[in-house]
């Protein structure tokens, strides 16, 4: 699990094809402190697992899944990624719960300059709209943000300047590429409730309602 708190940017070092899938070999911008084989690190918002890993640099595996449906199928040698490494029990949580399972591809829409914010818009995949919801949380490219608005097959985020410094949103323009995840909870308490909450044709969805079915 990951926070969408970026540690860092990473580069490209190479890129090979092998068995139908691609090595990817990254060099972060940090060091990768008392590193792992075997860890997981979060590219773009993609979990995947290092090895051949060193304070300098690691080398991960990406599936042909994982290619056709994140960026990382567009990355080339020289490319910048977010990176961030798995969460620890002690860690601070200070974005939300990312899983490093990329949802959709997004493009940019929009880019707006807010006096010293900026403001996206993004396409997304209509089934995941009711995902989203305003002020809740998203995972743009593995960056945890704060929703602002959203529609059907869109939303809006406002990117502070730190961010927009410390990580690859700073360089999106429109028509570029995102790795879309939803808040997780929400997926979950959907799957849990199942038929629950499924109502006769004129049943309002209402206080009495909740209490009758045990949510009050």
């Amino acid at each position: 699990m990951f926070t969408g708190i970026v540690q860092g940017v990473g580069t490209v070092l190479a890129r090979h094809t092998t068995g139908g899938g691609t090595v990817l070999t990254l060099a972060p911008n940090f060091t990768l402190d008392e590193p792992q084989e075997g860890e997981s690190i979060a590219v773009d918002g993609v979990c995947l697992t290092a090895r051949a890993i060193s304070p300098d640099r690691f080398s991960a595996d990406v599936s042909p899944e994982t290619l056709q449906r994140s960026s990382l199928g567009q990355l080339r040698t020289g490319s910048r990624v977010n990176l961030e490494r798995a969460l620890r029990l002690a860690d601070r949580l200070g974005g939300h719960l990312v899983s490093g399972h990329v949802d959709c591809m997004g493009r940019v829409l929009k880019r707006q300059n807010l006096g010293d914010f900026t403001l996206f818009t993004f396409s997304m995949d209509a089934r995941l709209g009711r995902y989203v919801v305003e002020k809740g949380s998203v995972a743009i490219s593995g960056v945890s943000l704060t929703v602002n608005s959203c529609a059907e097959a869109s939303f809006s985020v406002s990117i502070i300047p730190h961010t927009l410094r410390e990580t690859t949103l700073g360089l999106l323009a429109v028509g570029d590429a995102v790795n879309i995840e939803v808040d997780i909870i929400g997926k979950y308490v959907e799957k849990l409730l199942g038929g629950r909450l499924s109502q006769p044709a004129g049943q309002v969805l209402d206080s009495a309602f909740l209490a009758r079915h045990g949510f009050m």
